[in-house]
């Protein structure tokens, strides 16, 4: 049974009969309809890729082969294993799963060992910079906890998970063409909703997309991308501090519609983002936060929605507005159009005009998001 979405507020729709209370003709309409429908998915199975999908693609065994072999075995004798997240182990101590449902289990009878750290070490890819190492094309991460001296202490192998059908709630924004910046606590599912949506571009909607990947958290790790990202195409990055020139290389040499850009977070990102999108380039991303204040707040990357100045006002102006006279103005137009906050991972609030929000919250006077959600 397909999920239903929901938002608030919206257009009236129209009431539905009852079954009983339908006609004849109704009903010949409805089988039409459907007969119809059926005819072009088979004349064009690509029109409804996003909904024939497996729900979940997560390669679990994958990650379960490269932990030592007596947590492989206890994982997969766990109730709920497919609902795993993460798995920590930290040198001297119990490893343990952590369920995203909430709830932990013990994983090992004994303390984590040096030798079981390094089984994982020798099992997965090389640590980059930024302390993450992945599994040749999965989405699994594995990031490193270091001691001062530099040797790896601790380990959280986080669990990849390619969710189809996750931009649901908001096909219709991703498909616009405008520019959307997707804001959430860490763990929400931000990554998850632009791999989708890059996935929806370039398979549904025959978009030449293009992702910067910095730490292969989007395609996975290894030079083959992984397939829950479609035709879109992956540009890896070196180093995390490389990564707006490749955004700005990823515009200038490979002629993207859309560009999928994950985790912009410092000042040189947001202006990069900003040269993309002042090409007509579609830009979705995701940016440190859990919301849009934390965004204004935040002088580094105040700038994806347009920047804050104080600006003096003359007397006549302060007059006639009934402000003092310093007041604090958007400088430029939003890199975004769009801004969707996950509340959780099935409900979202979105800023669908980021410019007028802006205005109005520099105002002192806020105007509410659209609440949208999936039962």
């Amino acid at each position: 049974m397909s999920s239903s979405v929901h938002s608030e507020p919206t257009l009236a729709q129209p009431e539905e009969h009852p079954a009983s209370l339908r006609t004849q003709a109704e009903v010949e309409i409805e089988a039409e309809v459907e007969i119809e429908a059926e005819v072009a998915a088979e004349a064009r199975p690509e029109a409804h890729a996003r909904y024939v999908h497996e729900p979940v693609s997560d390669d679990l065994d994958a990650l379960l082969d490269a932990l030592p072999p007596e947590i492989g075995q206890r994982m997969r004798a766990l109730d709920g294993v497919d609902t795993v997240f993460v798995v920590v182990m930290d040198r001297g101590r119990r490893a343990e799963g952590r369920f995203g449902g909430g709830g932990e289990e013990v994983l090992l009878d004994r303390e984590i060992a040096v030798d079981d750290i390094q089984y994982v070490v020798d099992h997965v890819g090389s640590f980059g910079e930024d302390n993450r190492a992945g599994i040749e094309r999965t989405l699994h991460r594995i990031s490193a906890i270091r001691n001062r001296s530099g040797k790896i202490v601790g380990l959280t192998c986080r669990v990849g998970r390619a969710v189809f059908g996750t931009i649901e709630i908001v096909d219709d924004l991703v498909e616009s063409g405008q520019s959307i910046l997707i804001m959430g606590r860490p763990g929400i599912g931000k990554t998850t909703m632009l791999r989708e949506a890059a996935r929806v571009l370039a398979d549904d909607l025959d978009k030449r997309v293009v992702i910067v990947d910095t730490s292969n958290e989007i395609a996975g790790d290894g030079d083959i991308p992984h397939p829950g990202i479609g035709r879109a195409r992956r540009m890896q990055v070196k180093t995390p501090d490389r990564q707006h020139a490749v955004m700005i290389e990823a515009v200038e040499n490979h002629m993207p519609e859309v560009i999928v850009i994950d985790e912009i977070g410092t000042e040189l990102e947001a202006s990069a983002a900003r040269t993309i999108a002042e090409r007509g380039v579609q830009l979705i991303g995701t940016a440190h936060g859990n919301n849009l204040d934390n965004l204004m707040m935040n002088p580094t990357l105040s700038d994806l929605i347009g920047g804050i100045q104080t600006v003096t006002l003359g007397d006549d102006e302060a007059r006639r507005r009934r402000t003092q006279k310093s007041v604090l103005e958007r400088k430029a137009p939003p890199t975004f159009d769009v801004i969707v906050e996950i509340q959780d991972r099935d409900r979202v609030s979105v800023h669908s005009d980021v410019a007028e929000t802006i205005d109005a919250m520099l105002r002192g006077d806020a105007l509410a998001p659209e609440m949208r959600w999936k039962d």
